[in-house]
């Protein structure tokens, strides 16, 4: 407990994984938003345009794949690779689970503004088993989601012949962790693997017990798969001065994005993450793990850009981020087949107990500062 300390610039906490601080306890977020004020943006559109340049269709089909949920982000990717760069994109979708009216409205809207979508849905039965084994294996609530979000994505760019994929932002580089690919646009499956699965991709699956047919959308295809189209993958974000709220504001003038009519679970915002009642699990797990939570990643992007102090943040956090999704427990218990008292002995399995102290639900030993 000594050793936890909160980032001097934003809110970011030290047991955040992968995160570095320097001699004035920046974290490495904050460090690398001063250095995205001196950079010279130029050269990196310039790298973009050859990359677009490199896997532009030559047969007038599409171009590339941007992976999209109908949010924010992917919206705005899309949106600039169609009207800036007169690109045409294929979005892909992977369906979440337990997936929401808004989202299924912001992905119909999305469509709508004029965007070819393929919209997968992997098997129900396979999909929950591996959720399952996330949740009790790793604490991860959609781990199987989240593998297909890069899996499937590139299945499709196999079958379709096409050699780029676009995502949004490189978390690691962006909200903190390990920037070892700050200056790389390209990045591969192993990195996938490492940073985004956890290192948890080959175990899952292999306690999944699933077969192959049920693991198609599941599967990463081998490296010579992938090198028979020369496949490259990139974060957007890479390429310009990475703004979420920006994102936000174009969607929601050109792709139709609607918000919440109420605030989000567990934060002050209302216009992301809105497209499966799971996400609401997964932040919670990260803060009983790690101790913050979902308006503790909010706040640390507000704060970087410039419209959220910090004692402003810290204000918010003590409110919002304890958030205890109890109401959708019967629904959470009734996707994966576990009775309550399975459930609620998982949470506790999860909760850092040099963190958390248990009453009636677990409760913070630290305070935000």
């Amino acid at each position: 407990m000594k050793k936890i300390f909160w980032c001097k610039k934003c809110v970011v906490m030290s047991t955040r994984p992968r995160i570095t601080f320097d001699e004035r306890g920046y974290c490495s977020a904050c460090q690398w938003s001063e250095k995205k004020k001196k950079l010279d943006w130029s050269l990196r559109e310039k790298s973009l345009l050859n990359l677009l340049e490199k896997h532009k269709s030559k047969n007038n089909h599409y171009d590339c794949i941007v992976a999209v949920s109908g949010g924010k982000d992917g919206s705005y990717i899309s949106y600039n690779l169609k009207h800036k760069y007169n690109l045409n994109p294929l979005t892909v979708t992977v369906r979440p689970v337990t997936e929401t009216d808004i989202g299924k409205k912001n992905l119909n809207n999305f469509i709508q503004s004029g965007y070819s979508n393929i919209l997968i849905s992997p098997d129900l039965e396979a999909m929950r088993v591996l959720n399952k084994l996330g949740l009790i294996e790793m604490g991860f609530p959609y781990y199987g989601w989240l593998i297909t979000v890069h899996t499937a994505v590139i299945r499709v760019a196999m079958q379709f012949g096409i050699s780029l994929i676009f995502y949004s932002e490189d978390g690691e580089v962006e909200y903190g962790g390990d920037a070892k690919h700050i200056n790389d646009g390209v990045y591969s499956v192993d990195y996938m693997k490492a940073a985004y699965l956890e290192g948890g991709y080959d175990k899952i699956l292999k306690l999944s017990k699933l077969n192959e047919k049920q693991l198609y959308w599941f599967k990463f295809p081998t490296k010579e798969e992938l090198d028979k189209i020369n496949l490259e993958i990139t974060h957007y974000s890479f390429y310009e001065n990475w703004d979420p709220y920006r994102n936000y504001q174009i969607a929601k003038k050109f792709c139709g994005l609607i918000e919440n009519t109420d605030l989000n679970e567990g934060t002050y915002t209302n216009f992301a993450q809105n497209d499966q009642k799971l996400y609401a699990l997964h932040v919670y797990f990260m803060y009983l793990k790690f101790g913050f939570g979902r308006t503790t990643q909010d706040a640390a992007i507000d704060i970087r850009r410039g419209s959220l102090s910090r004692d402003q943040a810290i204000r918010l956090i003590k409110l919002y981020d304890d958030f205890y999704p109890e109401n959708l427990f019967a629904e959470y218990c009734d996707y994966y087949k576990m009775s309550m008292s399975d459930f609620l002995e998982n949470i506790d399995k999860w909760a850092n107990k040099e963190l958390f102290e248990k009453k009636n639900k677990w409760i913070p030993r630290f305070e935000v500062k």
